[in-house]
């Protein structure tokens, strides 16, 4: 990365007037969200160590309900790799459900997982002894369109406590920082190694808990036709978040923003699409996203016309820097270098970084979907920033506008984590570079990347400085779609009761 040429005075984002905190402009119910609910606690859980721990504790409180939605599901995995004593995920589901007669578990994934996802398929086609109980129940989700994926990746606990973000419960998701390539907890379940990755899941509770909770039990009716009322504990006290995490944030208001394809009987859902125009039409000082996926045309025009403004915000993307598999290179990888060259083509002012990270030389997979905004507002979900998650797949996303300074500054802490974790530094390094480039978190990205340790922070694309094409690849339109192929999918279904 190289040093960032002086800008214009307007152009400092020092100068820049905060955005007004009492005055929320991005969450809207109805419109870039489902709906707008109370979280007396929520907080980022960065990476698949941190997650899973917070799982296991919430799921070892349960007494009613466990409620299980994925990409993808592989009950060989340890939640907790690190403990010796740590059990095989459907072990430790099977004790759960045997120490407590009245819990009851469910777990529905999307059906092509057999197919395309890296589980074991025979455990999601033929089950499992580990299923074999009353009160346990695992289904595939074959209702959806044609080329669809139920992508959301959900779990609810007692209907009080709900995760929601990028991270199913399978094989490659576990991960720890600093992400060391020869990390020797990083194993599959037949003992082999697997790259590093970074990830992002967000936990909250009270009626924000409730309502994905409601969007998983309407997903669980129509995928087995099996209604699932809703958990009502008699004891308001039951406190499922861990006590010794700490909240990002307190006494939120929580956005539940959905994607959801046009079926028999439902119109489609885009909450998450008009969540991310929003977001990203209000950026005023620094846009930071992190996505396994960037090809939206959308996204690529929003982000341009904010670079072109002298005024506008800085800019930074962290991506995979490799796509798995023939069709995501062709598609998404080629897409995503196409893109990142019409916003290069845009950015006048340099304030645009695309990078991805690397720890002791070794690239890092990006897998999380997240986006923070002038450090008002943050999104963590399972939507991606290409066309599918905007109206194919079906998407879930919880996000947070910051209404008062004391969450705002929970937002920019945030932030500054995340930053911090792929330069090697810490968050009050982050902070006070920044303050010392002006207010710029380009250039204080550029000074700690500079001084970093060698072989780990982030790197430049080649497309940023390569020439090449910038209109999207031939055939995105069937291997990257934005709508259900429409005739195919009124053939096959019939409406759910």
């Amino acid at each position: 990365m190289r040093p960032a040429p002086a800008r214009p005075e307007s152009a400092s984002p020092a100068q820049t007037p905060a955005p007004t905190l009492s005055a929320p402009a991005i969450l809207r119910a109805g419109e870039t969200c489902g709906r707008i609910a109370h979280a007396p606690r929520a907080a980022a859980l960065i990476d698949g160590a941190d997650y899973f721990l917070r799982l296991e504790q919430a799921l070892k409180a349960a007494r009613r309900s466990v409620l299980i939605l994925g990409w993808d599901f592989d009950h060989r995995i340890r939640l907790r790799p690190d403990d010796p004593k740590g059990l095989a995920l459907s072990a430790f589901l099977r004790g759960l459900v045997e120490a407590r007669p009245e819990l009851e578990i469910r777990v529905l994934v999307w059906s092509v997982a057999v197919l395309h996802a890296p589980s074991e398929p025979t455990q999601l086609l033929l089950g499992a002894g580990w299923e074999k109980h009353p009160r346990i129940s695992v289904k595939l989700d074959s209702f959806h369109p044609i080329y669809a994926a139920h992508h959301q990746k959900i779990v609810c606990v007692d209907d009080a406590l709900a995760f929601v973000g990028g991270m199913d419960l399978t094989v490659r998701r576990w991960d720890r920082r600093p992400h060391a390539p020869d990390d020797p907890l990083r194993l599959s379940p037949e003992g082999a190694p697997y790259r590093a990755i970074h990830d992002a899941q967000m936990v909250v509770d009270g009626e924000a808990a409730r309502a994905v909770a409601q969007i998983a039990r309407a997903r669980w009716r129509r995928a087995t036709g099996e209604r699932a009322e809703l958990v009502t504990m008699q004891n308001p006290a039951h406190d499922l978040l861990p006590d010794d995490l700490e909240p990002d944030f307190t006494d939120v208001l929580v956005g539940v923003a959905r994607t959801a394809p046009a079926g028999p009987g439902e119109s489609e859902v885009r909450e998450a699409e008009a969540l991310t125009r929003a977001c990203l039409r209000a950026a005023q000082r620094c846009v930071y996203i992190e996505a396994q996926y960037m090809t939206c045309a959308f996204v690529g025009a929003l982000l341009a016309q904010a670079l072109r403004r002298p005024d506008g915000p800085d800019v930074f993307v962290l991506m995979t820097r490799e796509s798995r598999g023939l069709a995501e290179r062709l598609v998404m990888g080629r897409n995503r270098d196409r893109l990142m060259r019409r916003l290069k083509r845009a950015d006048p002012y340099d304030r645009l970084r695309v990078c991805y990270p690397v720890v002791s030389g070794e690239p890092v997979m990006v897998h999380s979907k997240l986006i923070i905004v002038d450090d008002v507002f943050v999104r963590i979900g399972s939507s991606n920033l290409n066309n599918r998650s905007m109206g194919l797949d079906t998407e879930c996303d919880l996000a947070i506008e910051a209404r008062d300074a004391r969450t705002r500054a929970a937002i920019a802490d945030l932030r500054r984590r995340l930053i911090a974790e792929h330069l090697g530094a810490s968050p009050l390094e982050v902070e006070a570079q920044e303050s010392a480039s002006g207010g710029s978190m380009t250039r204080a990205l550029e000074a700690l990347n500079e001084a970093g340790k060698a072989g780990t922070g982030l790197r430049c694309f080649e497309a940023m400085t390569a020439p090449g094409p910038t209109r999207p690849v031939f055939g995105t339109r069937l291997l990257d779609p934005a709508r259900p192929f429409e005739p195919f999918w009124l053939l096959r279904r019939r409406k759910r009761p």
